[in-house]
């Protein structure tokens, strides 16, 4: 089985998670800077197979896109174009960094540890995936 992969996108950082390869767990995988990002995915691709990439989806909270989704969906665009082959999902991402912080206070971490935005991002990217594979069965 391929894994899945999730992307929390941000226009400096992206945080990115994956599920083992029967897609039980979901993991973080690594904080990539925005511009590094399609080279860091080849680079992953050509080791990993994966099934589908699933993409955090900027809402506000009234349903409508969030000012950073026209980067987003840029984003997925060039994602697209890059990787014909693979499906893209869209999740909603609202709260998710909200809940990543709380989730990191809840597993101890130290403050400084807890400040590091691509400890948030990576965790952001694993909610954004577990949201999905709950969804997804």
């Amino acid at each position: 089985m391929a894994r899945i992969l999730a992307v929390d996108y941000g226009t400096k950082r992206v945080g990115l998670a994956v599920t083992d390869p029967m897609q039980i767990i979901a993991s973080t995988l690594a904080t990539v800077r925005a511009h590094d990002l399609m080279q860091y995915l080849k680079e992953y691709m050509a080791k990993e197979p994966l099934e589908c990439i699933v993409v955090g989806k900027p809402l506000q909270m009234d349903g409508t896109d969030s000012e950073s989704a026209k980067h987003v969906e840029k984003f997925i665009s060039l994602l697209a174009k890059q990787f014909p082959e693979l499906p893209i999902k869209r999740i909603d991402e609202r709260l998710t960094s909200r809940m990543a912080k709380a989730s990191m206070l809840e597993m101890g971490l130290k403050k400084k540890d807890r400040q590091k935005k691509e400890n948030v991002d990576q965790i952001s990217a694993v909610l954004i995936l577990q949201t999905y594979m709950e969804n997804k069965f």
